[in-house]
């Protein structure tokens, strides 16, 4: 099991480095502490309650179009809270999630966004469609990418924790992606189906573990059934030159960025 370290940082084994290699993704236990996870979630909750500012479809629901009511929200999405939030930036996440991406995918990892997911009490429909990262993001020559999803509170099978289907960053190819609820302009879910072989796993996680996973992995999640909330802080890290090519072409991973960049990315999965 990998370990917190006094200096920020967390060490990755190498038992969990080939999980990582070989499946798409590692659950790491223990990625923040009670007390970490506590002062984070003091202004998880303040993005929650819309005391901080959140323009324009950054503050949206994943289970639904653009045209949802915030008061019936499924999936609360916040991206890019430290953007909007600037006091975060560099926070204990921030540093341990660099940290394990690098131990990852190698040297030349940054932080390329962050995103809030919290699932309400009670939503059977907040479902998170199947889905490649890579079906979301322009196609750039190092694909490298290390996402790190934390558990604010504990994720389980019954309030729709994280499920995989392994090996599926192997096959060299996305899957065919579609928009879920009408065109990139009414909602920004896009997602795949399921093929007769494929293996889903399931993966519940304590608050303050973390799952990581790759760019090509197949992944999504179930509904919330219980009376708690399922929070999740999302730190996605990749390589520094792709970074610079996404923002050259204006993409910047808002839901606010102009629908021609929106559209040209990988919306029906073709390989790369």
């Amino acid at each position: 099991m990998g370990t917190r370290n006094p200096d920020g940082t967390y060490t990755v084994t190498d038992h969990e480095i080939a999980a990582f290699h070989r499946d798409g993704f590692v659950h790491l236990s223990g990625l923040l502490s009670e007390d970490e996870v506590a002062e984070l979630e003091v202004v998880y909750d303040r993005f929650l309650r819309r005391e901080i500012e959140v323009p324009g479809k950054d503050y949206c629901d994943m289970a639904g179009d653009y045209g949802r009511d915030p008061s019936d929200y499924s999936i609360v999405n916040v991206m890019l809270p430290s953007r909007y939030y600037p006091t975060w930036r560099g926070n204990v996440l921030e540093q341990r999630a660099l940290s394990v991406a690098t131990q990852l995918q190698g040297a030349g990892m940054q932080i390329d966004y962050d995103q809030l997911l919290a699932k309400q009490p009670f939503k059977d429909d907040a479902v998170f469609a199947w889905h490649q990262d890579m079906a979301y993001w322009p196609d750039t020559p190092d694909t490298r990418t290390a996402t790190i999803w934390c558990a604010i509170d504990d994720s389980t099978v019954e309030n729709g924790c994280m499920r995989f289907v392994p090996l599926t960053n192997g096959e060299g190819r996305l899957r065919r992606h579609e928009p879920v609820f009408g065109g990139r302009g009414a909602s920004h879910a896009l997602g795949t189906v399921l093929e007769p072989d494929d293996e889903v796993v399931t993966v519940p996680i304590k608050r303050g573990d973390c799952t990581v996973h790759n760019e090509q992995v197949m992944h999504g999640s179930g509904g919330n059934t219980t009376a708690g909330f399922r929070r999740a802080y999302i730190v996605a890290c990749r390589s520094r030159d792709t970074i610079k090519t996404e923002r050259e072409l204006g993409f910047t991973h808002s839901h606010n960025d102009g629908i021609e960049v929106l559209e040209e990315v990988g919306v029906t999965g073709e390989t790369r």
